[in-house]
C-alpha cells in the first residue's frame, strides 16, 4: 500500500514538472529591463573648460572633506542621526523590506500542521443503548500536514511582483541617501547664514559706535558754535538708523537658530559656532566631473530609475495575469476512529488537488490593469528623464553662480576699500572746515551698506558652493 502511494505521488509530479518545463519556456521571452538610453552633454555649462576630463568632482568628496568647519560638521553629525526627515526615509525602507519578504514569500509553498481530537460519550438511554453501545466513550483524532493554495508561478507572474518590490526596496534606500544630501544643504546653508547674520551685527554695533562718536564730536562743535543744529539732527538719524538694525539682526539670528535646532531634532536654542564668515576655508579647485558620472551619483536619478524598473517588472505581472493559474493543495497525515491505532498503516491518509483556472471574461478588467501598468512605466520613464535633465540644469546654475558670485565678492571688496577711505578723508575735511557734512554723512551711510552686501555676498559664495556640492549629488558618502 505505502510502495502504491509513494508511485502514484511521484507520478504526479513528474507529470506537473513535464508540465511546468514546457509552459516556463514561453516566459523565457520576457524581456529584460534595460536602462533608458540618455544623451549626456560632453561639459557642464559653466564648467572650466581648461580642466581635465578625468578629473574627480567635488560630488565624490564626503561631506567632511568640503566642509572643515569642526563645529559645522558637529552639527551635520547630529543631524545625520536625529534629522526627522532621516528617520522617516529609514521607516520607508523597513516597510518596503517587509514589503518585499511579503512578495518573496508567495513563490514558496507554505505548510501548517493541524492536529485534533474529538470525544464522545452516549447516553444508555439513547437509541444505541438497546445495542449495548449507549455510555461508552469514543475518541477521533487526526493530526495533517496541509500544503496551503500554492501557486505554480509558470508565467513568471509572482517573480515580476518580487522583483518589483526589490526594485522599489532599492528606490527607498536612494531616497534616503537624497535626504541625506538635503540634510547636509540645509544644515550647511543655516550655519553659514547664521554666520552672516553674525558678521552683520558686528557690522551694526561697529557702525553704531562709529556714528555715536561722530555725533557726540558734533554736538561739541555745535556748542562752540562751529556746527548747525541740522548737523546734530542728520548725525542723530544716523545713529538711530544704525541702532534699529540691531534688534532686527537679532531677531533673524534666534530664528535662524530655531531653524538649525529643527534640523537637529533639537528644541529651539542656541547654536555653536566655529570659524567666522570670513575664516571658512574655500578649496582649492571646485571641479564638476564628467556628467556622465552624474547618473550613477545622484540619488535621486538613481531612485527614479529603481521605480522605473519597478514598473516595468509590473507591466509583465499584469500581462501574466492573462495566462491559466496553476496551484496545488493537500494534506498529508493520520486519521482514525481510535487513538490506539492512529499512527499505523491503515490510517495514513493524504490529498494532493492540482487546480488550474483561467479568466474566461473579467469584462476589461485584465485589459484595463495592462494599460494601467504601462500608463505608469511611460510616467515612470518620463519622471527618470526629467530628473536627469533637472539634475543637468542645477549644476550648470550652480557653476554658473559660484563663479558669478566670487567675482561679484572680489569687486566688492574693493569697492568696501575704497569707501572706507572716502568715509575717513570726509570727515577729516569737515573736521577741517573745507567741506560739508552732508559729504561725511554720505560717505558713512554708503559705507555701512557695502559692507553689508559684502558680508551677504561671502554667504552667498558659500551658499553657491552648498549648492554645487548637493547639485552634483554630494554628502551621502560616509
Amino acid at each position: 500500500m505505502r510502495l502504491h502511494l509513494k508511485k502514484a505521488i511521484t507520478k504526479r509530479f513528474i507529470v506537473a514538472a513535464v508540465v511546468v518545463s514546457l509552459l516556463a519556456s514561453s516566459v523565457a521571452g520576457q524581456k529584460k529591463y534595460e536602462r533608458p538610453v540618455v544623451k549626456t552633454p560632453d561639459t557642464f555649462r559653466g564648467a572650466d573648460t581648461i580642466a581635465p576630463s578625468d578629473q574627480i568632482s567635488i560630488g565624490d568628496l564626503k561631506w567632511f572633506e568640503v566642509f572643515k568647519d569642526e563645529e559645522l560638521q558637529k552639527l551635520v553629525r547630529t543631524a545625520m542621526i536625529q534629522n526627522y526627515d532621516l528617520r522617516a526615509a529609514v521607516a520607508r525602507i523597513n516597510a518596503a523590506r517587509a514589503n518585499l519578504g511579503l512578495a518573496r514569500s508567495d513563490q514558496f509553498p507554505q505548510f501548517e500542521a493541524s492536529a485534533d481530537l474529538t470525544s464522545s460519550r452516549g447516553s444508555r438511554n439513547g437509541p444505541l443503548g438497546a445495542s449495548g453501545q449507549g455510555g461508552r466513550t469514543r475518541s477521533f483524532g487526526s493530526v495533517l500536514l496541509n500544503l496551503l493554495n500554492f501557486e505554480i508561478d509558470v508565467w513568471g507572474r509572482l517573480r515580476q511582483q518580487t522583483r518589483a518590490a526589490r526594485a522599489e526596496l532599492r528606490a527607498s534606500e536612494e531616497d534616503r541617501k537624497a535626504v541625506m544630501t538635503t540634510v547636509v544643504g540645509d544644515v550647511a546653508t543655516g550655519y553659514f547664514s547664521l554666520l552672516e547674520l553674525d558678521s552683520e551685527l558686528d557690522i551694526d554695533k561697529h557702525t553704531l559706535a562709529i556714528r555715536e562718536n561722530s555725533l557726540n564730536l558734533i554736538k561739541l562743535r555745535q556748542q562752540g558754535g562751529l556746527a548747525t543744529m541740522l548737523d546734530v539732527r542728520q548725525a542723530e538719524e544716523l545713529v538711530y538708523q544704525a541702532s534699529e538694525t540691531i534688534p532686527d539682526t537679532e531677531r533673524a539670528i534666534e530664528q535662524t537658530e530655531n531653524q538649525i535646532s529643527l534640523f537637529l531634532g533639537n528644541n529651539p536654542g542656541p547654536i555653536p559656532r566655529g570659524q567666522s564668515l570670513t575664516q571658512q576655508q574655500e578649496l582649492p579647485q571646485v571641479p564638476a566631473g564628467l556628467p556622465s558620472s552624474l547618473l550613477e551619483r545622484r540619488s535621486d536619478i538613481r531612485a527614479t530609475e529603481n521605480n522605473l524598473e519597478a514598473q516595468h517588472a509590473l507591466v509583465y505581472a499584469a500581462k501574466a495575469a492573462y495566462f491559466p493559474r496553476i496551484s496545488l493543495t493537500g494534506f498529508l497525515g493520520f486519521q482514525s476512529n481510535q487513538l490506539s491505532s492512529l499512527f499505523t498503516g491503515p490510517s495514513s491518509a493524504w490529498s494532493f488537488v492540482p487546480q488550474i483556472t483561467q479568466p474566461i471574461f473579467t469584462a476589461g478588467r485584465l485589459k484595463s490593469n495592462v494599460k494601467f501598468a504601462k500608463a505608469q512605466q511611460e510616467f515612470a520613464l518620463v519622471q527618470y528623464q526629467q530628473t536627469i535633465q533637472t539634475a543637468f540644469r542645477e549644476v550648470s546654475d550652480a557653476l554658473i553662480q559660484y563663479r558669478k558670485v566670487k567675482e561679484i565678492r572680489t569687486q566688492q571688496e574693493l569697492l568696501v576699500t575704497t569707501l572706507q577711505d572716502r568715509s575717513r578723508l570726509a570727515y577729516l575735511r569737515y573736521q577741517g572746515g573745507v567741506d560739508s557734512l552732508l559729504n561725511a554723512l554720505d560717505a558713512d551711510r554708503d559705507l555701512f551698506n557695502a559692507e553689508l552686501r559684502l558680508a551677504q555676498t561671502r554667504r552667498n559664495e558659500l551658499l553657491s558652493l552648498v549648492q554645487l556640492y548637493k547639485a552634483l549629488g554630494g554628502g551621502w558618502q560616509q
